[in-house]
């Protein structure tokens, strides 16, 4: 009765992957990230600056993505669980056509998608189809696949195949959506999750000490070497990558010690260009050569001057303003060099002199403002600060700021009490379970974290004891053996 299945199997496996597909070799490693980069060019955070929000969701879902392929190429991965990703997709070339979802007004989409998957290949073409991105050039890296047309080649159908339940009994393959549907079903608990995966978190942290104390050392001789205010990391990087920067910063300021003494006093971060930040840190880009790093030295007393010009635009905005502050929040707004955010402060400066709006001088002194470019109407933040955009109608601005003052000022108040309460909280649940480190995602607001360590508080839980513990909003255990938990994790039996 079944013996036609396999055949049945194979055919509809053609309408969903294109045909070379059935006849290719399993792709390594490297062969998957080469074929995943359309995909990371359409979703890397570097550039989703203008919204911050955008760009953390990328960031975490690209680390939760590592992690799976990671696992993906281990004995035992056909026990891999379902893993949900979001991540918001910029408009290129590839995904420009028609017939899907439209893009948004600011050029990029949310996808959502489950991987579960049992080998790289599937997995590469799932995401890329998942995206509305082409498969094609997959093809030249199997050198074993049969030379059809990639006419089928085509993004995987809304509504995917899905078996008799009689096929899965009767063959003893296992039902994917039987474990997606019960992935669904079940709710994720904090004591059943540290239950699969503290182990396996305290494993990679215990070989990660030894990095880390290298880390702690690197870090602590060039701050001396250099006389720097503090040295950090703008991305998530694994240690073993951060110690490898410093090491090239170590041997730069071997090379050229008095030209890199020009940072003396300064925060050196390492991100993905080089520049000046807004606020005034030496950016050092992790793709740049030692050249590029040295002329940024270099030229870092001019940049010292424009930052003072800055300053003094800031000063001078304020006083148009009735005193309110202009600041720059490095975890609410995009990244901006500094000169890119004096350009900004620039056009909204001159805007204000030609249309001067009557403040009281020093009346909105206490209250704070960040400058946007990205907005069109000005908001009040639920931390008490004023988000302006720098094309806004003055009038506009100067009604909405009057009448929303007093609800800033009770908010600012809010946020300050609330921090007080945080920082107890997280001292706190830090000597309680004796953790390594502990710390949260810029994107997990004061309230979430408040409301996330009083219930922690009230929880046994031994496997958090020499932890290094980070709040966010999804599960994981990172490379170097640092836990993720969402802020508003649950507790208690899973819950069908």
């Amino acid at each position: 009765m079944f013996c036609h299945l396999r055949p049945v199997r194979r055919l509809c496996l053609e309408k969903i992957f294109p045909h070379w597909f059935l006849y290719s070799r399993a792709l390594s490693g490297a062969e998957a990230v080469n074929a995943l980069r359309p995909f990371y060019f359409a979703v890397h955070p570097d550039f989703f600056g203008q919204h911050p929000r955008e760009r953390e969701v990328n960031e975490n879902s690209l680390k939760r993505l590592s992690v799976y392929l990671e696992n993906l190429q281990k004995p035992g991965s056909k026990s891999l669980k379902p893993t949900q990703l979001t991540f918001y997709v910029r408009e290129t070339e590839q995904n420009s056509s028609e017939g899907q979802e439209p893009f948004s007004t600011s050029g990029f989409r949310a996808v959502k998608f489950t991987l579960h998957t049992r080998d790289l290949l599937s997995t590469v073409l799932y995401i890329l189809n998942s995206c509305s991105l082409s498969v094609e050039h997959i093809q030249s890296l199997n050198t074993n696949v049969c030379s059809q047309p990639l006419k089928e080649a085509k993004r995987m159908p809304d509504r995917p195949i899905k078996w008799d339940k009689s096929y899965y009994y009767f063959t003893g393959f296992k039902d994917p959506h039987e474990d997606l549907e019960q992935v669904s079903r079940m709710e994720t608990t904090l004591t059943s999750w540290l239950d699969n995966n503290g182990k396996s978190a305290v494993r990679k942290l215990k070989n990660s000490l030894p990095l880390r104390k290298e880390l702690d050392r690197l870090k602590d001789d060039l701050s001396n070497q250099l006389q720097l205010s503090d040295i950090r990391w703008q991305r998530g990087w694994g240690i073993a990558h951060r110690c490898s920067q410093l090491h090239s910063l170590g041997r730069l300021a071997q090379q050229n010690l008095e030209t890199l003494k020009n940072a003396k006093g300064c925060t050196i971060i390492f991100t993905d260009r080089s520049g000046m930040s807004a606020v005034g840190h030496v950016m050092l880009g992790t793709m740049d050569v030692h050249h590029h790093w040295t002329k940024l030295f270099e030229r870092l007393p001019s940049y010292f001057d424009l930052r003072r010009r800055l300053m003094l635009l800031e000063d001078q905005i304020s006083y148009l303003l009735g005193g309110i502050q202009v600041v720059y929040i490095e975890e609410l707004q995009p990244v901006l060099t500094l000169e890119e955010y004096y350009s900004l402060l620039d056009v909204f400066y001159n805007r204000l002199l030609k249309n001067r709006i009557p403040f009281h001088p020093r009346s909105l002194r206490g209250l704070k403002m960040i400058l946007n470019s990205d907005r069109y109407a000005p908001s009040l933040h639920e931390l008490g600060h004023f988000n302006i955009p720098s094309l806004c109608d003055p009038t506009k601005l100067q009604w909405f700021i009057l009448t929303k003052a007093q609800q800033a000022r009770d908010n600012m108040k809010r946020k300050e009490e609330l921090k007080v309460i945080e920082n107890e909280l997280i001292e706190a649940s830090t000597k309680k379970f004796s953790l390594g480190k502990f710390y949260k995602e810029p994107s997990v607001s004061s309230i979430q974290m408040v409301d996330c360590c009083k219930r922690l508080l009230e929880q046994s839980l031994p496997y958090l004891r020499g932890m290094h513990l980070c709040i966010s909003h999804f599960y994981s255990v990172m490379q170097d053996g640092d836990v993720c938990i969402p802020w508003n994790w649950k507790d208690g039996e899973a819950v069908k």
